[in-house]
């Protein structure tokens, strides 16, 4: 796993990455952290989860994504399903989910430049070094990033 500093959706603009990749909750909703961003930079990203079953469970560890075109660059953004809800107390991320979005990812993205956040490990309260262990796991062989956000 590669670690830079910086903002995840300005080096996806810049062309950096060919697939950005955040984490999600089954509700359709995109309502803080960096899939509030997203939801704003990248509408057409908001309107692939909206198309999916609010609340249905079966999506931990499934994606919708949208593809788009910025500064004559070719982005995928995928709406990781992570997390079945994104209220209470107790850890939400569903490390699974997180497993098996990966497993998916490497499948469907094989050798793309990946770019992601902590997902998992903030807004969900997920243990990051759990998280990253399951993703370079998953991502073994794949040019991949970690971008500690700083918008």
């Amino acid at each position: 796993m590669n670690t830079i500093e910086g903002d995840l959706i300005k080096l996806a603009l810049d062309g950096t990455f060919d697939v950005i990749v955040h984490g999600c909750n089954c509700f359709c909703s995109m309502g803080a952290g960096i899939a509030y961003v997203i939801q704003q930079e990248f509408p057409e990203a908001y309107a692939a989860d909206l198309v999916t079953t609010k609340g249905d469970r079966t999506k931990l560890g499934d994606y919708s994504y949208a593809t788009v075109e910025r500064n004559e660059h070719q982005i995928t953004i995928v709406n990781g399903y992570t997390q079945f809800h994104y209220q209470g107390e107790s850890v939400l991320v569903d490390y699974d989910a997180v497993e098996l979005l990966f497993y998916r990812i490497k499948k469907d993205f094989k050798g793309k430049r990946i770019g992601y956040p902590k997902i998992g490990a903030g807004l969900a309260g997920g243990d990051w070094q759990k998280i990253s262990e399951i993703i370079d796991r998953q991502l073994s062989g794949e040019t991949h990033t970690l971008v500690i956000f700083d918008r």
